[in-house]
């Protein structure tokens, strides 16, 4: 029998550990279902497993036929993972999907999760959320009403966009914990501050290297130069938002412009690149752009800016696959 590990290490997939070498070109922050915890209850919302089957499936074939080989599920634990679904669409379609523990921020939290017999509630320990996180990574992701199946490949946590909480910061330690416990990587998004987010997790001792950090191609971040202060402190940037231009987010072309700028500071081998897409979504707004958006109409705007194809292909493929190598 083959050894996985021969090759560089390997990645956890809905199908299990693949060698990394093989993962190809990686969306790494994405939704494939993304449900509102409870909208699977409501009156208006129809959950039809064979029609979602249908959409995704279109939507993963197209991400392959642009060039993409794995996509990376960040929805975490309550937010409509389905591992049963994303096996059955990786084997459907070929691409590799990498499935999330973890969850947050602390108002998309049920309150099983909170202390209530103090005033005002308290949150779980970290040490808890450690042992839940990590549980789903060593024994495999817990499948309501089944045996746990293939293990996650990365704890996903959310700060409140105000600024972290009490129960995020527990959410943030006991990430990091399970994640230096069990060798999968760290995605965060941060609330207020990048850098006082990420200080949380590397606080746990968890190497830089085995930390993504999500928004950083908010307005906000871009004018405080997180970007370049996140990847001087060893983390990965990712610019996770590409294809969305309005609100709180820069452009497409300031996106390359940054990205740019990190590569000409010598920071190549830390940027990351997605679109946050969700595939489906019940109970809440979607994020209707396509899986390949990245690989057909960004990646355009970066070798206008000057990057060779090299630099294109550490980001897109490299970069992601040093990350998401179990350690």
């Amino acid at each position: 029998m083959e050894d996985v590990n021969a090759n560089g290490g390997v990645v956890n997939t809905v199908l299990g550990p693949v060698p990394a070498g093989e993962i190809g070109a990686v969306a790494v922050h994405e939704a494939l279902l993304s449900v509102v915890p409870g909208a699977e209850y409501a009156f208006d919302v129809t959950i039809d497993r064979a029609g979602i089957f249908e959409i995704l499936a279109a939507k993963l074939r197209d991400f392959r036929d642009c060039g993409g080989g794995t996509i990376v599920d960040v929805t975490g634990m309550f937010h409509g993972r389905d591992v049963r679904l994303y096996e059955t669409l990786s084997r459907a379609t070929g691409v590799h999907i990498v499935a999330s523990t973890g969850m947050g921020p602390e108002a998309m939290l049920g309150g099983y999760f909170l202390t209530p017999q103090t005033n005002p509630p308290t949150p779980w320990p970290a040490e808890k959320f450690a042992d839940l996180f990590g549980g789903e990574v060593a024994e495999g992701m817990v499948v309501p009403r089944v045996e746990r199946r293939g293990a996650a490949g990365l704890v996903a946590t959310v700060a409140t966009r105000a600024g972290m909480t009490a129960t995020d910061e527990s959410l943030f330690r006991g990430a990091a914990r399970a994640a230096r416990a069990t060798g999968v990587p760290v995605s965060i998004r941060f609330g207020a501050e990048a850098t006082h987010d990420l200080a949380v997790v590397l606080d746990e001792g968890l190497a830089a290297d085995r930390v993504v950090v999500g928004g950083l191609d908010r307005k906000d971040a871009v004018a405080a130069g997180a970007p370049l202060e996140i990847a001087r402190r060893g983390a990965y940037v990712a610019v996770a938002d590409i294809g969305t231009q309005t609100g709180e987010y820069i452009t497409d072309q300031e996106r390359a412009t940054v990205v740019r700028e990190l590569v000409d500071a010598g920071f190549g081998d830390r940027i990351l690149l997605s679109t946050n897409a969700i595939g489906v979504a019940k109970g809440g707004p979607g994020r209707d752009l396509p899986y390949g958006h990245v690989l057909t109409a960004f990646v355009p705007l970066l070798t206008a800016q000057g990057l060779s194809a090299q630099d294109v292909q550490q980001i897109l493929v490299d970069n992601p696959r040093e990350l998401l190598t179990v350690r």
